[in-house]
């Protein structure tokens, strides 16, 4: 079962449960997949679709620290509610050890000595990592590393 069937299963579960919050979470991630599959002509596979639900899950977060600092407690409630069922079809993430190595193993591969060859360090992680961790983090690791 592909992941867009998962999500979409998912969807009719919820209707049935009677679980709206749920439920609109759920149609906002197949209406942009949907959206993204008519602009570009093309059918989702699952990194795309990972990738789609990595943009949504960047734009909640962006979210909640807006609202947090409008004092919007109930938009704040709102989004990590999203938040909680986008990243349940997100694949298993990464450790922190995981992350290390594999910054590890691109900076050796890389030939990577200064900050100025973060790009290559980065291409490397982000094949690997793409999906199972938060690459804004990684990108902070690789930074810290290299510095």
């Amino acid at each position: 079962m592909t992941l867009k069937e998962r999500i979409t299963e998912d969807m009719k579960t919820a209707m049935r449960a009677g679980e709206k919050e749920r439920l609109g979470t759920i149609r906002l991630v197949l209406a942009a997949i949907k959206q993204r599959e008519v602009d570009e002509r093309i059918t989702l596979d699952d990194t795309q679709v990972v990738a789609a639900l990595e943009k949504m899950i960047k734009q909640r977060k962006e979210s909640i620290t807006q609202f947090e600092s409008g004092g919007r407690a109930d938009l704040v409630a709102k989004e990590k509610a999203e938040l909680v069922v986008l990243q349940a079809y997100l694949p298993e993430q990464m450790s922190d050890a995981e992350i290390d190595a594999l910054i590890v193993e691109a900076v050796a591969a890389s030939g990577a000595t200064s900050i100025k060859d973060m790009g290559k360090v980065m291409g490397l992680v982000k094949a690997k990592a793409q999906g199972k961790a938060d690459m804004g983090a990684v990108s902070a690791r690789i930074k810290q590393k290299l510095s």
